[in-house]
């Protein structure tokens, strides 16, 4: 798959609170964030220069976007992408939206994310 790929300015934190937690207000200041609810968790990423008081949080991650928007009839890119990053053993955090995925990989893996996707024939385009 010859898809293009841009790494966002970060690096982000990936935070949990409670499900009846407010949504803090700080969070819509960053470029990117996404928040996820359920009935057992509120999952935010967001620049790690947003400071959150969240129950627990994982700091130090960057984030690979694919340029889209992306046709809802592809399939298998975050498939590929994720069998790519797992057989260099590099665990993902990934996001998808309406027109297209992110994946997010510890900073100190960018390198070799980077790496292991341009031999798979992804383009980064930055």
């Amino acid at each position: 798959m010859n898809l293009n790929l841009n790494i966002l300015d970060g690096p982000f934190t990936i935070h949990r609170l409670s499900p009846n937690n407010e949504i803090p207000n700080q969070i819509y200041q960053g470029q990117f964030y996404s928040i996820t609810k359920t009935d057992e968790e509120i999952s935010i990423v967001c620049s790690s220069l947003v400071h959150l008081g969240s129950e627990s949080s994982e700091t130090d991650w960057s984030c690979i976007k694919v340029l889209g928007p992306l046709d809802f009839s592809l399939t298998g890119i975050l498939a590929d992408i994720s069998a790519v990053l797992a057989k260099a053993e590099i665990s993902i955090f990934a996001i998808s939206t309406f027109d297209t995925d992110y994946i997010l990989v510890k900073s100190e893996k960018l390198p070799e994310s980077k790496k292991a996707l341009q031999n798979a024939g992804y383009i980064f385009k930055n």
